[in-house]
């Protein structure tokens, strides 16, 4: 039996590596300039948000969680509970870091939500869109996050400039789609309504599908939270400080206890932040129902 019709024939050979890396050098030493000012963009942008959660007194942070999760939930108990487990992260002395990680999550969520959500808006109303996206997104999705550095370093250099773009690129998904599908979701009865009392295409997106696709659209920010903490560790691997920093260096020293302390101090937040947006969805969830 012939080896070829066993093994696969190393006669053939497609080479993707040579075109992608000649048009990354292209677009390093052509479009330099307009990537040194997205650059320079993102790096105000992610200044401002350092500046203002470093600005935030601990104390009065704990106070926040406390309240809003107390308005969400209505119950007391979780509330302190929340309280209790965001104060351990300061008790740990990981506070600080933890402000670093928090800057990167939410610049990142900001950027998903003013690029996902028109998007996701747009697939719901043009189903050639929804077409030309639902590969795209499929691609993005079952890509693994450590290759969304590479393109990310070469292009815009290490620090949390490329480490938000492959947070964004790799957490935006779960809102495009399901902002489109929470859309389409919406009963064609409702709208139907709001066109016979003369509603105009945008006044019937903006009054009544969206208001109706809400608690979807939440459920899609709640997806693309969780992924980008779940970007946390990667991204400290080009240069970010912050928690997840603090995750790797305890694997090259074998400190088990540092690893620990910062794994669960991202957990912590993950758990925070996935019970307030859960509880938003739930509530409006009642009011579309009421």
């Amino acid at each position: 039996m012939p080896d070829w019709f066993i093994r696969f024939p190393s006669e053939i050979n497609v080479d993707i590596t040579g075109p992608i890396d000649r048009a990354i050098d292209y677009m390093v030493r052509q479009w330099d300039p307009f990537f040194d000012g997205i650059t320079k963009i993102l790096r105000s942008f992610l200044n401002g948000i350092e500046y203002i959660v470093d600005r935030i007194p601990w104390w009065l942070l704990i106070v926040l969680v406390f309240i809003v999760t107390w308005r969400v939930s209505k119950k007391i108990g979780k509330s302190i509970l929340y309280s209790l487990l965001l104060f351990l992260i300061g008790a740990m002395g990981l506070w600080p870091m933890m402000n670093i990680t928090l800057t990167l999550i939410i610049a990142s969520v900001i950027i998903s939500i003013l690029i996902g959500f028109p998007a996701g808006i747009i697939a719901s109303s043009s189903e050639r869109f929804n077409s030309i996206l639902r590969p795209l997104l499929d691609t993005m999705q079952t890509m693994p996050s450590f290759v969304y550095l590479i393109p990310s370093v070469m292009l815009l250099g290490l620090g949390k400039v490329p480490a938000v773009i492959a947070t964004t690129v790799y957490a935006i998904p779960p809102l495009i789609r399901l902002t489109s599908h929470g859309i389409r979701q919406v009963d064609k009865e409702v709208v139907e309504a709001a066109t016979a009392f003369g509603s105009t295409k945008w006044q019937s997106l903006i009054k009544v599908k969206i208001p109706q696709a809400m608690p979807t659209i939440m459920t899609g920010v709640n997806q693309t939270i969780m992924m980008a903490i779940s970007m946390v560790v990667t991204c400290s691997m080009i240069g970010v400080t912050g928690l997840g920093q603090e995750v790797i260096h305890s694997i090259n020293k074998l400190e088990a206890g540092r690893g620990f302390a910062a794994g669960i101090s991202i957990v912590i937040i993950a758990i925070i932040i996935d019970r307030l947006t859960q509880g938003i969805v739930k509530k409006g969830e009642s009011r579309i129902e009421e």
